[in-house]
């Protein structure tokens, strides 16, 4: 039997692995000085006892949003300057309004780290908080569009500002959804007066320097085949532009070739790395899925399974089901689920954030078809993304519609 110590004698073709770790905030961020610059110009009025303007990032899993935003965190708090602090949330994490504000006011006011405080005492103690030590206050809201109860919560927010004397509060949100505003009523969007950004795809020779970049740090110098690093760029590139896949992608192909004893990474090790990667991801993206579009994507796989009931009608885009066979499905499943429906154009807003995420595929419908429809195709295997939502359903782990209020 093998002994750790036999494991850890083996020789390693990695100098550090968590460099190429999605977690990792390299020093230097390629290819994005600019955008660096410009929020740090964003934020700066901070130490001149001024309140920064809110500001909305929007880009694409993996075109480093929050890299960029922690790599300005750490520039922000060495600053030492006690009157302004960021603070970061992840809104996948903490996804209510009571939940994010206690998390705030915890990291700062330390009696509030025992449970049980409601949330307008939590918020009256933030408040007193701020205006006592003339805090310019900017909160991190990374994934903000995960949140339930959006709306409460920017309003909250950007409200508390109306009762500061001292200090204020001004909000950093990260997005994937370029459309997640359409979601707030009148009231949220009137209490934003906000900068936008917008932060692009990789493309494929930015994707290689990354690449050389992350893996002269993690790996032995020479175990990395040049095609091996520009096969992974083009494959992320064609794919979605997301460096965190590449990034990936690299480690799997890296750790496919310790596991076999190679002395390389080729562009064998990143294929079979791809098939692994690919599947792992697609778990992931489930997982975090809020109720309704795991509802919507369970009744595309079944429907994949069981078979298009119009696939007559749509000979020429085999494979592909119906929007609106779809729809029908996911009321069945939300009955079964004991979920209330959402309506149509809901429908639609969770079909395309299914599509951004590479879940599924759509086109529209072609001129032999009656009417005009999107036609729907399933990304992966439909029995094992069948088998991931319904595992999730009897954990209880699909979050409910629920909140709290203030």
């Amino acid at each position: 039997m093998p002994s750790f110590s036999d494991i850890l004698a083996k020789e390693s073709i990695f100098v550090d692995r968590n460099v190429l770790s999605p977690h990792y905030i390299p020093e230097i961020l390629l290819f994005r000085e600019e955008q660096i610059e410009k929020i740090m110009k964003v934020l700066s009025p901070a130490f001149k006892n001024e309140r920064p303007h809110n500001l909305f990032i929007y880009g694409k899993t993996g075109t480093g949003k929050t890299a960029s935003v922690k790599n300005i965190m750490k520039k922000f708090n060495d600053m030492e300057r006690k009157e302004a602090v960021m603070t970061y949330v992840n809104c996948k994490v903490y996804n209510t309004r009571y939940r994010i504000i206690q998390k705030i006011a915890k990291t700062y006011i330390s009696e509030l780290d025992k449970s049980g405080f409601g949330l307008t005492y939590i918020y009256e103690k933030l408040v007193s908080w701020i205006i006592e030590n003339k805090i310019r206050l900017i909160i991190v809201l990374d994934e903000v569009d995960m949140i339930k109860e959006l709306d409460d919560l920017i309003y909250t927010l950007t409200r508390m500002n109306d009762e500061l004397s001292e200090g204020s509060v001004s909000l950093l949100g990260i997005s994937n959804k370029f459309n997640f505003k359409d979601e707030l009523d009148a009231r949220s969007k009137s209490s934003l007066y906000e900068t936008e950004m917008v932060f692009t795809s990789y493309s494929a020779i930015e994707l290689q320097e990354i690449l050389k970049y992350r893996s002269n740090l993690g790996f032995k110098k020479g175990i990395v085949d040049e095609s091996a690093i520009n096969l992974t760029a083009a494959i992320t590139a064609s794919e979605n532009g997301d460096a965190r896949y590449a990034l990936r992608l690299l480690l799997k192909a890296g750790e496919i070739a310790e596991d076999k004893n190679r002395e390389k990474i080729t562009d064998s090790e990143v294929e079979e790395a791809r098939r692994n990667v690919d599947e792992d991801l697609a778990a992931e993206a489930i997982i975090t899925l809020p109720d309704h579009q795991q509802l919507v994507l369970l009744s595309v796989a079944d429907l994949d399974l069981k078979g298009s009931r119009y696939e007559k009608l749509n000979e020429e885009e085999s494979g592909f089901l119906f929007s609106g066979e779809v729809y029908e499905e996911y009321r069945r499943n939300c009955k079964k689920h004991k979920k209330k429906p959402r309506t149509a154009r809901w429908f639609q807003e969770y079909l395309n954030d299914l599509e951004m995420l590479g879940l599924i595929t759509m086109v529209e419908s072609g001129k032999g078809i009656r009417g005009h429809t999107r036609l729907i195709r399933i990304g992966y295997s439909a029995e094992s993304l069948k088998n991931i939502i319904e595992r999730n359903f009897r954990r209880g782990s699909i979050p409910t519609d629920s909140g709290e209020v203030l």
